[in-house]
């Protein structure tokens, strides 16, 4: 009896050791496909919120980490654009904390005088044919705030029509693209302080 529970404690053991050898395997076979994979798709995001022909720096591999009111709370990665020696950009990860349904993220791409290079949503909860219009599988809504320059704090056209501005609401739903407009006004706002700050910022861990 003592022996079979032995013998069979040993099988256990084995068959354990193998899943985990085959398991680190797997792993390790497809973590870099799997990076590369993010990476693309990171790269595609980029390409929608910044001109590939504003900037000539590797945009992937200029990343910072913040901690910017402006953007949220937390941290944020923001990735400054270069043309030659010059940094005359940036694409940075924001916080809209007051939407419908709660936090939106963006992705927003800024020169530094004010001027949006372009936005996207990354991630929401608003409701389904409401406030999910500030996705462009669903509208043109978001593709608005490219070129559109902010002239400061203050600038009454970078609201929604609702609040004196020039951007559309939504039928039935102002919350979500309020919290979108300003969001994405701070964030304007942010990256013409960036060029004062860019020897300053903390590199993103590898």
């Amino acid at each position: 009896m003592l022996k079979t529970m032995q013998k069979h404690g040993v099988t256990l053991a084995v068959f354990a050791a193998v899943l985990t050898g085959l398991t680190a395997l797997v792993n390790a076979l497809t973590k870099t496909t799997i990076e590369e994979q993010a990476s693309k798709q990171q790269k595609a995001l980029f390409d929608q919120v910044i001109p590939s022909d504003f900037y000539d720096n590797d945009l992937q591999k200029s990343c910072f980490v913040v901690d910017a009111p402006p953007l949220g709370k937390g941290m944020h990665r923001v990735f400054i654009a270069r043309k030659g020696d010059n940094a005359v950009g940036a694409v940075m990860e924001t916080t809209a904390p007051d939407g419908y349904s709660g936090a939106i993220q963006l992705l927003v791409g800024a020169d530094f005088s004010g001027t949006v290079l372009g936005t996207r949503v990354t991630e929401h909860h608003e409701t389904p044919g409401l406030g999910d219009k500030i996705e462009t599988r669903l509208g043109d809504w978001i593709l608005h705030f490219a070129g559109k320059t902010i002239r400061g704090e203050n600038d009454p056209a970078f609201a929604v029509k609702k609040d004196g501005g020039e951007f559309d609401q939504f039928t039935g739903a102002t919350i979500t693209p309020r919290a979108v407009v300003n969001a994405v006004k701070r964030a304007g706002l942010y990256a013409e302080t960036l060029p004062a700050q860019i020897n300053s910022l903390q590199a993103c861990e590898e």
